[in-house]
């Protein structure tokens, strides 16, 4: 399923734990919506073997996206120059647009840190998503 077949979960109030909570919840994205649709690629014919492999190139891959956002990997540089990727992770109200939290990735616990916890569905002590889906009302 993608992400907007989700509802996003209530905030913890704690400011360290929404921190986490939101490392969490862009944890969740990529893996949704980037890793399970490339694993959804993976043509079907593949033999056992083949489809192991597979998943591998695509976890590899997603792991390496993850050393770019943690700041590990990813900046092109001269002598007088570099550039960064940066990604920021934002908390918005819906309704007001009004930005409620926001998260420079780097600056966060890492996201290669979660990669391996993500992988057993685990997204933290309070996962940033509940497992109802939404509504097609709540997506407009």
């Amino acid at each position: 399923m993608a992400t907007f077949e989700f509802n996003l979960s209530e905030p913890p109030s704690d400011s360290r734990q929404r921190e986490l909570w939101l490392q969490h919840a862009i944890g969740f994205v990529l893996f949704q919506d980037v890793r399970n649709y490339a694993l959804q690629q993976v043509d079907p014919l593949l033999n056992d073997e083949e489809k192991v492999v597979a998943t591998k190139a695509i976890n590899d891959a997603v792991y390496g996206l993850m050393m770019v956002l943690d700041g590990v990997t990813g900046t092109l540089a001269n002598e007088t120059q570099r550039v960064n990727l940066r990604v920021i992770a934002e908390l918005v109200d819906a309704k007001s647009e009004h930005l409620i939290e926001s998260l420079d990735l780097m600056d966060g616990d890492g996201m290669c840190m979660g990669y391996h916890g993500w992988l057993e569905n685990d997204f933290g002590a309070i996962p940033p998503f509940t497992t109802e889906p939404n509504s097609q009302e709540d997506r407009q």
